[in-house]
């Protein structure tokens, strides 16, 4: 089997209220693996906000394509590694990685086609339901809306709900999240997302602030950029850090578990690299009992947790824009993974129809 062609396009997705009050809309880049055999895979990585999305569909374009023409499409770890030696001037993270998974992903769900089972059996299966937590919370809602999301989301059986904080003034985080918890009681979990907005000693604060509210993560505090001053944060509050989703390869996790800057790992399998990346970072994970929970992406997300020992939860959001042919479904909090032979997704009609950028 040889690759024959990679189609690219981009979809702009609008995002659903409140969720549209921060992000507009969303923006994915496709890479659709074409065969001589007539398989193909879908691969897809999502930018958030939609900025960059240009940048990424060029060099998927004009760095990738070329490298991986008449290959074949099922050695995987050959094609990765060719993609990731492709240029050694320019560092891999950000831009050529959320290309770099794009592709990959396209790989693998080719790779599950081709002998008709789905990935999370190909990687040795472990479950085949994986608990999820609500997503959404953003710093443009009101605390009606936090509520209204929070409460629909237990609805369908989560358990755990995320909230932002990080709005300047520190007391205001508080007093939303005092709100939120009084609102919603005592028998659910609540976890708060910093999004890189606070320094080191203004998220010592917050954290010894919000703690009596029995928050169960603390959510990406300083820059990712910043390894040291998460592990600062990390040491010096009683909330488990979780961080991850902007960090990249094997090689930057190593760094975060070496630097003991978190206690449960959030990689994005659109971003860090993949499928193939991203089980290199859970296996990682596992040796050091770091827990996983993957940002976005929960239709990719739940064949990795599916298949490792080490998951923790998996994001949704209760306020999404439906695009799938078949939509993931929670019922009693957990997502069932897909039987379907791949990663058994694919954009319905109607999503193309009103999403695809001409």
């Amino acid at each position: 089997m040889k690759i024959k062609a990679i189609k690219t396009s981009t979809l702009n997705v609008s995002a659903p209220p409140p969720r549209n009050t921060y992000y507009p809309h969303n923006t994915y880049v496709v890479a659709r693996i074409q065969t001589d055999e007539g398989l193909e895979g879908l691969g897809y990585t999502q930018l958030v906000g939609g900025d960059g999305a240009s940048s990424v569909r060029a060099y998927l374009e004009d760095n990738l394509v070329p490298r991986l023409l008449g290959e074949d499409p099922l050695h995987i770890g050959k094609l990765w590694q060719k993609m990731y030696d492709a240029d050694r001037g320019l560092r891999k993270k950000g831009i050529p990685m959320y290309a770099i998974s794009a592709v990959d992903i396209g790989l693998w769900d080719l790779f599950g086609k081709s002998v008709g089972r789905p990935l999370w059996q190909l990687w040795g299966a472990v479950t085949d339901r994986v608990p999820v937590y609500g997503g959404g919370g953003f710093l443009s809602y009101t605390v009606e809306d936090l509520v209204k999301e929070a409460e629909a989301t237990f609805a369908i059986g989560a358990r755990h709900y995320k909230m932002k904080v990080g709005l300047p003034n520190v007391m205001e985080n508080v007093e939303r999240v005092r709100a939120l918890r009084k609102a919603v009681g005592d028998d659910v979990h609540l976890l708060v997302d910093v999004n890189q907005r606070l320094d080191v000693h203004t998220n010592i604060r917050l954290a010894n602030l919000i703690e009596p509210f029995n928050i169960f993560w603390y959510e990406e505090p300083v820059y990712a950029d910043s390894i040291s001053q998460c592990a600062e944060v990390a040491r010096r509050i009683n909330i488990p850090v979780a961080t991850g989703e902007n960090e990249y390869t094997r090689y930057g996790f190593r760094d975060i578990v070496e630097q003991k800057a978190a206690a449960i790992l959030n990689p994005d399998s659109m971003r860090c690299g993949g499928f193939s990346e991203l089980l290199k970072i859970c296996h990682l994970a596992a040796a050091y009992d770091i827990r996983i929970a993957p940002h976005l992406a929960p239709e990719l997300s739940v064949h990795v947790l599916a298949a490792i020992p080490n998951a923790l939860l998996l994001e949704w959001s209760i306020t999404r824009t439906p695009i799938w042919r078949e939509e993931p479904r929670v019922v009693d909090g957990l997502m069932s993974v897909p039987s379907r032979p791949g990663h058994g997704m694919e954009f319905s009609e109607a999503a193309l129809s009103k999403y695809l950028v001409k």
